[in-house]
């Protein structure tokens, strides 16, 4: 498929926390099995920013460049020779409605709007990064700060699994499952020397989530990020 949206994914912060996957396999798209690192299951909050975005080729007016926060795990797909891994979101935060209800429209992903603001600084000591969005009239936060320059991510650890996945699969509401291409370079990374989720867990993402979010997270980075293009979406076989 065309690209459908092309755009520049910056400074996401990224906190990774296990779970139990039995809270997962419900959530997971026909066709696909989830995917776990050493037999571990995982779900990561990101925050970052949207930057240049153009859909289909167009760039919109006021809606180029605002902050996304979504929570998502990680699953794979077997198609002809090989595996393909990539991620579910449980949901996604932005600031703007027409974008939600544009990701909502193609993608059928579970996009949400709340006002949202955000600070990143950066220099020759590091990086800090801090995304907060606003529900039922509290502020929520994820931060990560990290210090010195950002580095290769080292094969077969954790970060490396986090951030290698490139395709995006979605639930539909006939149950079949839209598959779609993510497109990117690898990423360069500042390993957190210090993180925080600040957030209402249960009013934001459900009680299920609540203890397993409120445990220090597995691993947390900021990753510096790359110009990105999405594909269109395509239903699977399965």
């Amino acid at each position: 498929m065309g690209a459908f949206l092309t755009a520049e994914w910056r400074q996401l912060v990224m906190l990774n926390y296990e779970v139990d996957r039995a809270l997962l396999e419900p959530l997971v798209p026909r066709g696909t099995v989830l995917d776990t690192y050493q037999g571990r299951a995982f779900v990561s909050v990101v925050g970052f920013l949207f930057l240049q975005t153009r859909v289909l080729g167009v760039s919109v007016p006021f809606h180029q460049d605002f902050e996304e926060v979504n929570l998502r795990f990680y699953v794979r797909r077997f198609a002809g020779d090989d595996w393909r891994r990539g991620v579910v979101f449980i949901k996604e935060i932005v600031p703007k409605a027409a974008i939600a209800a544009t990701a909502r429209l193609a993608y059928n992903e579970r996009y949400v709007c709340h006002p949202m603001r955000h600070q990143v600084t950066t220099g020759g000591d590091g990086i800090s990064a801090s995304y907060e969005w606003k529900v039922q009239d509290r502020w929520n936060r994820v931060f990560a700060r990290g210090e010195g320059n950002p580095r290769v991510v080292r094969p077969g650890t954790l970060d490396e699994f986090i951030t290698e996945h490139y395709w995006g699969y979605t639930a539909q509401r006939d149950g079949s499952t839209l598959e779609y291409q993510v497109e990117h370079p690898s990423w360069r990374i500042w390993s957190a020397v210090e993180s925080a989720f600040d957030c209402d867990v249960s009013a934001v993402y459900g009680d299920a989530l609540v203890e397993p979010l409120s445990r220090p997270p597995a691993s947390a980075f900021i990753a510096d990020g790359s110009p990105v293009t999405v594909h269109g979406g395509r239903p699977t076989a399965d």
